[in-house]
């Protein structure tokens, strides 16, 4: 398919040297990749220290990529020797169309040592330390509380689709970590909405865009839904954060 193709052109591009591992985390890796709609996530650690010549060809790398019409979700963090047992520190990454620098989070950690793919390499469990339980917990509170909390408050948000989408899916997933100490998909995360008292409206709506089967949106929809999702997501967040503290 498109994307295995666009894979082996990235693989062939970062050698020589080849890397020590290239790894997928997110949807790809978890079974939830829609071809075309998802991100193409993926991690690379690198056999050497990254220097400006290194960021001179990642960036180089990635312009020539360019043509091919996944690679605008083709993000890629670059981990050099000595670096990944670091939480903290961020990363030379590649994502919308620019070099920044991140963290490989503790999610994105625990999700390549449950069901990371190997693209190239050593596999996770050799070369990134494991995420504790209660680590990864903190993580997806102080996410709710400080990032999420704080959006819903900001009303134009949340007439743009993704913010809807990304919203419920990641506030159902942070509640089964929590609760569960494990991770869910996308999916799964839907199927947790009613669940956790969501409207079953904003379900369907979210179901539909991302699965098929949406109905044209009735008028003033859009801000009828912004509406419910922040009157939802506003006490369920609080819920979260107070009941984990």
């Amino acid at each position: 398919m498109a994307t295995r193709a666009l894979i082996d052109r990235f693989l062939t591009a970062l050698a020589p040297p080849a890397p020590a591992a290239v790894w997928a985390h997110g949807s790809l890796a978890g079974g939830d990749y829609q071809e075309g709609r998802s991100d193409l996530d993926l991690i690379a650690v690198l056999d050497r220290p990254v220097t400006p010549e290194t960021v001179w060809r990642l960036a180089l790398l990635h312009a020539r990529l360019r043509g091919d019409p996944l690679a605008a979700g083709l993000h890629c963090t670059y981990l050099a020797p000595g670096t990944t047992g670091d939480a903290a520190r961020r990363h030379l990454t590649w994502a919308h169309r620019q070099l920044l620098r991140r963290p490989v989070t503790p999610v994105t950690r625990r999700e390549l040592h449950t069901f990371g793919r190997v693209l190239h390499g050593a596999p996770p469990v050799e070369l990134l330390p494991p995420v504790p339980d209660d680590e990864l917990a903190r993580f997806v509170v102080r996410d709710q509380r400080d990032f999420w909390r704080p959006a819903v408050r900001r009303p134009h948000l949340w007439r743009r689709d993704a913010w809807v989408d990304l919203g419920l899916l990641t506030f159902a997933r942070a509640a089964v970590t929590v609760r569960e100490n494990r991770l869910i998909s996308k999916r799964e995360a839907l199927d947790e909405l009613p669940g956790l008292g969501a409207p079953g409206e904003l379900v369907a709506d979210v179901r539909g865009r991302r699965y098929g089967g949406a109905a044209p949106a009735a008028a003033g929809w859009t801000a009828r839904r912004a509406r419910l999702t922040r009157s939802y997501l506003g006490p369920a967040i609080d819920r979260l954060v107070a009941s984990y503290a």
